[in-house]
């Protein structure tokens, strides 16, 4: 069984650093596609504009917890005002982001276990896939690993 997490917009006023995109903070901002026609005569949707896209969140899991990176070690604590709970998700790729606690400059990573993580450096542990479930929720699955077929979450 695997956790997804409601991702929790912080404040309006709050945009990352890095953030190329001004309505990155928003998590009420519209954004539109591109239709491309492809041979099958269906449309071909282009999300190009949303690679690099910045966004800080705290993910909070069914369980009521929040997800935080502290010195290397991925946990969830029950305080809400946790400064290693403040995570930058970048979009590395269509579909894929790199999640990193702005507090202690770690990443979350995976190994090919299913063992969650935090590395220093952004390397092929930290992609991670990102789904936007019908119920509000958000789930993280490895890109790069998974057990017997299946994928691992988060």
């Amino acid at each position: 069984e695997h956790c997804s997490f409601p991702c929790q917009a912080l404040d309006q006023d709050m945009v990352s650093p890095g953030a190329t995109n001004s309505s990155s903070s928003s998590s009420s901002s519209s954004s539109s596609s591109v239709s491309l026609p492809s041979s099958a005569g269906r449309h071909v949707r282009s999300y190009n504009h949303l690679q690099g896209d910045v966004r800080w969140r705290k993910l909070f899991s069914f369980t009521k917890y929040f997800l935080k990176i502290e010195n290397g070690k991925v946990s969830g604590t029950k305080k809400e005002n946790c400064p290693y709970s403040i995570l930058e998700i970048t979009s590395v790729e269509i579909g894929v982001v790199a999640v990193k606690a702005i507090n202690s400059n770690y990443y979350l990573a995976m190994n090919k276990k299913g063992k969650l993580y935090g590395s220093k450096e952004f390397n092929n542990d930290c992609k991670l896939k990102e789904r936007i479930e019908e119920n509000g929720y958000n789930t993280y699955a490895s890109f790069n690993w998974q057990h017997n077929g299946r994928q691992m979450y988060v």
